[in-house]
């Protein structure tokens, strides 16, 4: 329960609103290419909207055709009917979100986009600290992360061909839409029906952040009105995609195994969830969505800086990196951060604790504080 409480998921909305902010200020974010990137990517979002949206435009224009031989004035089954495929399209497949993905696999700016914003990070505490004394300072996270290779991840993508990756991931995007639509059209089953979203739900907040969130879960979904769960859950799922693709430029370079890339996640979830949320729902509006993306991407920058600590250099061997990615599964520092008060934040990474350079016990006593 401590990763997924209250308090780490209103910090992670807090670090939504502060590293958009700091996202925003950057001058560089503006730079012709991303404009150029950003106006492709939502012109190609709007057709693969236009095409995926297609059956609902031919039940449409079905209707139509009947309202010309039938008064359908007085009648409501049309109308649950349009607005059922419309809430199947936005909440059960996420055809929108859908879209956001596609759009980053197309879009080759994001990984510069996430690093330029680092780079616009580590210098805004630098002028933010210029006063403090220089070893007191954390390390900066740019130079460092620019020295990694991500030369891997491009190979495997170069020996597979763009049919197969588009393959992979429709395969993978179809199972999870299957799935969301199997277990929607379950809830309509007589008896039984009003329990398969509780249990769906707790069988995967169970795994994700353990029993007491989930039973939290599946108590509420014994109360709350069915499409209001329907996109509580759709948007934790994609809050954890969107989340899962906003850091990939920072796993391409520091390169977790699978096992402990998910003690990573599990260690960080609330935080993660709280910060990703509000993106995931902002992502689907129509065509600002892309943009709304990018503006994630570099704010995820800020985040980095806040729930992982400065990489060594690459050392010979790999050696280095390899203990630096084992000390870095957990979070040493979860509890000292969620406490922190809001307007300390920079604070926080004025020391390096954990790191070799300061030790918890020097760190300056911070007043306990819940954000409730």
């Amino acid at each position: 329960m401590s990763n997924f409480d209250p308090n780490a998921i209103l910090r992670g909305a807090q670090l939504t609103f502060v590293g958009a902010h700091r996202a925003l200020q950057n001058p560089g974010l503006f730079t012709t290419d991303h404009y150029r990137q950003a106006a492709l990517a939502v012109c190609a979002g709007l057709a693969i909207r236009i095409i995926l949206n297609i059956p609902i435009y031919f039940v449409k224009a079905f209707i139509w055709i009947i309202s010309i031989f039938v008064n359908l004035d007085h009648e409501t089954w049309d109308d649950t009917l349009i607005g059922g495929l419309d809430f199947i399209s936005r909440s059960v497949l996420q055809i929108p979100f859908f879209l956001m993905m596609v759009m980053s696999s197309i879009t080759p700016t994001l990984d510069n986009l996430f690093m330029d914003s680092l780079k616009w990070v580590d210098t805004t505490y630098v002028q933010k600290h210029k006063s403090d004394d220089p070893a007191t300072l954390r390390a900066m996270y740019y130079p460092t992360l620019k020295m990694y290779s991500t030369h891997g991840e491009r190979e495997k993508k170069e020996q597979r061909s763009l049919l197969d990756g588009v393959v992979l991931f429709l395969t993978k995007y179809g199972r999870r839409a299957a799935i969301s639509l199997a277990v929607y059209l379950l809830t309509f089953l007589p008896g039984i029906g009003r329990f398969v979203l509780p249990a769906a739900s707790f069988y995967t907040f169970n795994k994700a952040v353990g029993p007491v969130p989930a039973g939290i879960i599946f108590a509420s979904g014994l109360i709350v009105p069915k499409h209001y769960m329907v996109q509580f859950l759709q948007t934790y799922f994609s809050s954890r995609s969107l989340m899962s693709r906003l850091l990939e430029p920072y796993f391409h370079r520091i390169r977790f195994t699978k096992q402990q890339k998910r003690v990573w996640f599990v260690d960080r979830s609330g935080v993660l969830f709280g910060f990703s949320a509000a993106f995931a729902v902002m992502v689907k509006v129509p065509l600002l969505g892309v943009l709304i993306y990018g503006i994630a991407e570099a704010s995820t920058a800020y985040l980095i800086t806040k729930i992982t600590e400065p990489p060594p250099p690459p050392g010979a061997g790999g050696i280095a990196e390899k203990e630096f990615i084992e000390s870095e599964v957990r979070w040493k520092n979860k509890h000292l951060f969620l406490n922190l008060p809001l307007d300390r934040l920079d604070e926080f990474n004025a020391r390096m604790v954990g790191a070799g350079k300061v030790t918890k016990s020097e760190v300056p006593e911070v007043p306990r504080q819940k954000f409730t």
